[in-house]
């Protein structure tokens, strides 16, 4: 069965988890993702920059970010190493990129310098801050982005420092490869190629497009400060509350008045209860009391019973689970959301699947993440027509990785 994007190629220059991960999703759905990996460049992305995870049996982000890719390992400090990226742009639809703006200016390949290579290339950036203004050369992390979205303060605790949560990036690589998507569709309709950017700034922020959309729409600075677990508007609809167990029940019944008989008979409570008989008092005069009541009703029993009580009754409501529960639940393996897999060198492993569904041309992995220029020689001389003493003189002469022919 064809896939969708079958027939398109991507030369992929990133450096971030975030960049690389949108040509890794373009790559699931059938395009030819050539990875490049400079040898001169020493930045060397550090999954455990504070030593603060335990170590990993096999790299776990780089198998996700760069599976269904080639790799290419060039010097491109060498000119010929600058030429063999060159020619491998002519013979592509995207070139995909997180480099600073100023660095792909020295380089040559700005959008105007691509387009003397291939005029109808499609360049896609991940940015940190976006393509325009005064910090369009701030470095791109996503830590710095986060920071300055105001997202970070309201997950706290008061009295707590703001939590970095990570959400950013994956809505940032989504747009991004969506981006990459509909520049192809405006080049198939108009035959022009163009300049896409998605940001991490933008990403944060559409992570947390509820409540920064209710705070641009109310200017109400409490979407800014850390609230406290029982500062909501409405018991039934936000808050969480610990059981006996340890574990946590989240609500979500924003029509209390939909809900109410239903969950107060889970919880134990009249619905005619004089103090909770209305929406207007479940939320307003008395909801910090209800707050109160709920609390310590939810502490009396495990999760596992309030799950399958609010679940008999299908409310809107779940116990919080930790990572154990998608890497064995039937429905996530059901949707492909987590794959079983066969590594090459450390056996058996799960990794995330595919966030994306279609009837047809349906993603798929056509290979695991490749060692460091594993495919090298195999591009030069499938792509470039590069003979066999021409690749064993530039891998004797550190132009072209010698893992090329592993």
């Amino acid at each position: 069965m064809s896939q969708a994007l079958e027939g398109i190629v991507v030369v992929d220059l990133t450096r971030e988890f975030y960049a690389s991960l949108a040509g890794a999703l373009l790559g699931d759905f059938g395009a030819t993702v050539i990875r490049v990996e400079d040898l001169a460049d020493p930045h060397e992305v550090d999954h455990d920059r504070n030593g603060m995870h335990p170590p990993e049996r096999w790299n776990s982000l780089d198998e996700l970010a760069h599976r269904n890719k080639q790799s290419l390992a060039v010097d491109l400090d060498q000119a010929e190493g600058r030429e063999i990226l060159s020619k491998l742009v002519e013979g592509a639809d995207v070139f995909l990129t997180d480099l600073p703006s100023a660095t792909l200016d020295e380089k040559g390949w700005s959008y105007e310098g691509l387009c003397e290579r291939k005029s109808d290339i499609v360049l896609a950036r991940g940015s940190g801050f976006g393509p325009r203004g005064p910090d369009r050369d701030l470095l791109a992390l996503d830590e710095l982005a986060a920071a300055r979205t105001g997202a970070m303060p309201t997950l706290p605790e008061p009295g707590q420092p703001p939590v970095y949560s990570g959400v950013g990036q994956m809505q940032t690589s989504v747009m991004l490869a969506l981006g990459i998507m509909l520049a192809l569709h405006h080049r198939d309709e108009c035959g022009e190629g163009q300049v896409v950017d998605a940001s991490l700034f933008g990403g944060n922020m559409y992570s947390q497009s509820l409540d920064l959309q209710a705070y641009l729409a109310i200017r109400d600075d409490r979407f800014l400060e850390p609230l406290s677990r029982l500062d909501s508007g409405n018991p039934m609809s936000g808050p969480m509350y610990p059981s006996d167990d340890g574990r946590w029940v989240t609500l979500a019944m924003p029509d209390t008045d939909k809900y109410w008989p239903s969950f107060a008979e889970v919880v134990g409570l009249e619905a005619d209860d004089p103090r909770f008989d209305s929406h207007e008092k479940r939320c307003g005069e008395n909801r910090l009391l209800m707050m109160q009541v709920l609390d310590e009703r939810f502490r009396t029993k495990p999760g596992s019973h309030w799950k399958r009580e609010l679940d008999a009754r299908q409310l809107p409501a779940d116990v919080i689970e930790t990572y154990d529960y998608p890497a064995s639940d039937s429905n996530a393996a059901a949707n492909r959301y987590i794959l079983d897999l066969e590594h090459p060198t450390h056996g058996a492993i799960q990794s995330l699947g595919f966030p994306i569904h279609m009837s047809e041309g349906t993603a798929r992995l056509r290979r695991m993440a490749p060692c460091v220029g594993q495919h090298g020689a195999e591009i030069l001389q499938e792509r470039l027509g590069y003979e066999d003493d021409r690749i064993l003189e530039l891998e004797a002469e550190g132009i072209l990785g010698a893992g090329s022919r592993s």
